[in-house]
């Protein structure tokens, strides 16, 4: 399928917005490729820059071997392009990880997205000996941060070790701690900073992201791609009353329920959100209320 623009960003295919996606599900909660497919190439139609499968947005952790490898070969094909995609390759032992980005190499994909060794506290040499093994596939590798829920904490300095090794090109931060992003500037200077928490999107595109591994643009694409472009170029009088604007919306990317509330937002814009797999539950009452809401509200304001 091709598609009127190329990847902004070729050379670096990492950069710009790069959407996680959710994973369309039928009724008996088998994965519905075409609609996976259409909602893919809508994305890149609609702003968007590319898409991550396989994220923990997209439920990878609750998908079997098959399906995990479809959703690849499914999204490098609806991209038109596969620098456009950088699948998630994340497992529990390194092999496996290194399994899933040769997978994704021969389906295409100009980039993975790989979190730290995560069924234990993993040291600084299992780190980096597991960056290293999965850089060793060829594909430009990005590290993702996320110390909440794995327990090792990719640190500036760390990261800079990780760069200097050749293991990784860039970092998807979702630590939260925005004060991070100089350090790391200062550390590695060549190591892209990818934001990587929606309700942190202009701390980190005003202290030198160059992209956007994202959540809410699989409701609000548009809106979503307007903000980013505006927080990078440093326009605050666009960015600001947007991300306001948003940001009780955004802010959910960063909750434990954020796949459920992500795919309730889109069922309310007219997309394809639907139920996720066990053991994720549905929205408690109130949740519901405060995302439908907050997503009541952003439609009616225009956002799309």
């Amino acid at each position: 399928m091709a598609h009127e623009h190329a990847p902004a960003h070729r050379a670096h295919p990492w950069r710009g917005i790069m959407v996680a996606t959710t994973l369309p599900l039928r009724d008996d909660r088998s994965v519905d490729l075409d609609a996976y497919a259409e909602h893919v190439a809508w994305l890149i139609a609609n702003g968007c820059d590319g898409v991550v499968p396989n994220g923990s947005l997209g439920e990878y952790q609750t998908l079997t071997d098959e399906e995990r490898g479809q959703v690849v070969r499914t999204a490098v094909e609806a991209a038109g392009d596969g620098a456009r995609v950088m699948p998630g390759v994340s497992a529990y032992g390194s092999a496996e990880s290194r399994r899933w980005a040769e997978q994704a190499a021969e389906a295409g994909a100009g980039s993975v997205l790989l979190l730290p060794p995560n069924a234990y506290r993993a040291d600084e040499r299992a780190v980096r000996a597991h960056y290293a093994e999965v850089a060793a596939v060829g594909l430009p590798v990005v590290a993702y941060n996320n110390p909440l829920d794995t327990k090792v904490d990719l640190t500036p300095d760390l990261l800079a070790r990780l760069h200097g090794d050749g293991s990784i090109v860039a970092v998807k931060e979702f630590s939260g701690d925005v004060r991070r992003a100089y350090e790391i500037a200062e550390l590695a200077p060549d190591l892209d900073l990818l934001i990587g928490a929606d309700d942190v999107l202009l701390e980190l595109a005003l202290a030198g992201a160059v992209g956007w591994i994202a959540g809410y643009p699989n409701a609000l694409p548009r809106s979503c791609a307007t903000l980013y472009r505006a927080a990078v170029a440093g326009d605050l009088g666009t960015a600001l009353p947007l991300y306001k604007s948003l940001h009780p919306l955004l802010r959910w990317d960063s909750k434990v329920e954020f796949v459920q509330a992500i795919k309730l937002s889109m069922d309310l814009a007219g997309r394809h959100g639907g139920a996720t797999r066990p053991p994720r539950p549905p929205l408690t009452p109130g949740q519901d209320a405060v995302v439908r809401a907050a997503t009541e509200k952003a439609l009616a304001e225009g956002h799309a």
